[in-house]
């Protein structure tokens, strides 16, 4: 199986991005499913429901979240009847949406797509995403139940990323983090089998901080004090980030995986 995964979309600049972009990706890296994080996707602040239909009109498969996701408030009432849009999964039992989708292939194929939250300089902090994992996993087995299975783990601490992947390390086929907005380079199979990266980076304007407008986040680094007006998302041209990861369907270990940015100002990178 062929998964396209992109980073944290930012703002319109992020939306404009995957829309120019991902039509001729998809046919062009002959990918089978593709799995967004929209958590900024609107304004710089979680996601909307008319946006995410916007998402999945642009080819996209199923979207997931983070720390963000109800920044839009009207998500509450509306997330109940969108089951491809994810909220992490270790929220508390009784909170809307669900962490876990299942995507069915037009050829009988499955991919289980998760979204999990870490604790380590989170906020909220949520219920423990390694217990959460471990019963999801019970329920779901590479190989037999799905033909894979992708874990979108957003957090913030680097060792907290890659202690998740170790411990899930070939029973899943992919662990890819978001959160920080900057896309690393250490994209590799892990022992066990599984494809990883510790952040797939954003899909937005890269002259900015972090995606957003920078001279409102130089103000608040300087000066300490309120910023002259609400912080927003940089309007500039998107590079949007990600990577293709290929398994193997009899196993659903993964065979490669290869990271994608393409457009604004990152240099371009694109699998063979």
């Amino acid at each position: 199986m062929r998964i396209l995964f992109f980073g944290d979309v930012v703002g319109r600049s992020g939306r404009d991005g995957i829309a120019r972009h991902l039509p001729e990706l998809r046919a062009k890296l002959k990918s089978d499913v593709v799995v967004i994080n929209v958590e900024n996707a609107a304004g710089g602040f979680g996601v909307t429901d008319r946006i995410a239909q916007d998402f999945y009109g642009f080819g996209v498969d199923c979207l997931t979240t983070g720390n963000h996701v109800w920044d839009q408030r009207e998500l509450l009432g509306t997330i109940d009847r969108d089951p491809r849009l994810l909220r992490p999964l270790n929220y508390p039992d009784g909170t809307p949406g669900r962490g876990t989708f299942i995507h069915t292939l037009a050829d009988g194929r499955k991919i289980l797509i998760a979204n999990v939250m870490a604790r380590l300089f989170m906020e909220p902090v949520l219920d423990d995403p390694f217990a959460a994992t471990e019963k999801l996993i019970a329920s779901h087995r590479l190989g037999t139940s799905v033909h894979a299975i992708l874990l979108d783990f957003h957090a913030e601490a680097t060792s907290e990323k890659m202690a998740y992947a170790h411990v899930f390390d070939g029973r899943v086929s992919a662990v890819i983090g978001t959160h920080t907005h900057v896309p690393t380079a250490d994209e590799q199979i892990l022992p066990k089998g599984t494809a990883y990266l510790t952040d797939a980076g954003m899909c937005g304007d890269y002259d900015s901080v972090v995606g957003m407008k920078k001279e409102l986040a130089i103000w608040k680094f300087t000066r300490k004090i309120p910023t002259p007006e609400r912080k927003g998302p940089a309007e500039g041209e998107a590079t949007i980030c990600g990577a293709l990861i290929v398994t193997d369907d009899q196993t659903g270990l993964a065979r490669s995986i290869d990271v994608i940015r393409l457009g604004g100002r990152l240099k371009p990178n694109l699998p063979d």
